[in-house]
């Protein structure tokens, strides 16, 4: 899709959108449901399927380890996709490939071309007396899209808050990376670093790849319980 001449211009309407989003529902703020991006990723034919996933969760260091997966493919030859969050200076900074952020232009066509199945989840949502989509949805499933549009050979997700509900667990990911955990976003995760603990651990797939970073022990308990259920592969940095 392209830009329609006779509109606003890329930028205009790149600001328009960061303008709109700015008005749903806040990105602080989680809820324990899914529904309303695995509806939106449903309606896109689920994009995040078209690509192998690298799901990254913790309290530290979690953006900067994903960025070093990200550096380490880009090495080995691979076209990737990095989501992250947040952002400095501009919203286009959170979704990246093979290195680069996305322009304006790429971000308005791909934000244009998914926006009337974000409209159809709002109504949806909203007609059941929920929300409309957050902004963190919304940049969730516009980095999903993008990815599988570019298209890349491999994505690395950040997760933005906590794990289980956050909007980037839609993805079946390979492989699930944890960072140090520790006490953070109490008022929605959870009181304790066992909850806190679990709603990260949250991310870890049946089947796939936990690469774990040295923790509490009361968080590597958590992390191995849920590790010996899904029957996965657990790798820990000691």
């Amino acid at each position: 899709m392209s830009i329609d001449e006779t509109g606003p211009s890329a930028l205009e309407r790149f600001v328009q959108i960061q303008e709109s989003l700015t008005l749903r529902w806040p990105e602080d703020r989680i809820e324990p449901t899914l529904e309303r991006v695995a509806r939106a990723v449903e309606l896109l034919a689920d994009p995040q399927q078209a690509y192998p996933t690298i799901h990254v969760a913790g309290t530290n260091a979690k953006t900067s380890t994903v960025r070093l997966i990200d550096q380490l493919a880009l090495t080995a030859g691979l076209r990737t996709g990095r989501f992250t969050s947040p952002h400095l200076e501009t919203v286009r900074e959170r979704i990246c490939f093979a290195g680069e952020i996305i322009s304006p232009e790429r971000f308005v066509e791909n934000f244009d071309d998914i926006e009337p199945y974000l409209e159809m989840v709002d109504a949806e949502s909203i007609g059941r007396g929920g929300p409309a989509m957050s902004t963190f949805e919304v940049l969730t499933v516009l980095a999903l899209a993008t990815f599988a549009e570019a298209p890349v050979d491999a994505a690395v997700i950040e997760v933005g808050m906590g794990g289980t509900w956050d909007a980037t667990n839609v993805v079946e990911s390979a492989v699930c990376v944890i960072t140090p955990i520790g006490l953070d976003h109490s008022e929605y995760l959870g009181s304790t670093l066992e909850e806190i603990a679990g709603e990260k651990a949250g991310i870890i797939k049946a089947d796939g790849l936990v690469v774990v970073a040295e923790q509490d022990p009361v968080v590597a308990e958590v992390i191995a319980a849920r590790w010996w259920i899904d029957n996965s592969r657990l790798v820990v940095r000691c």
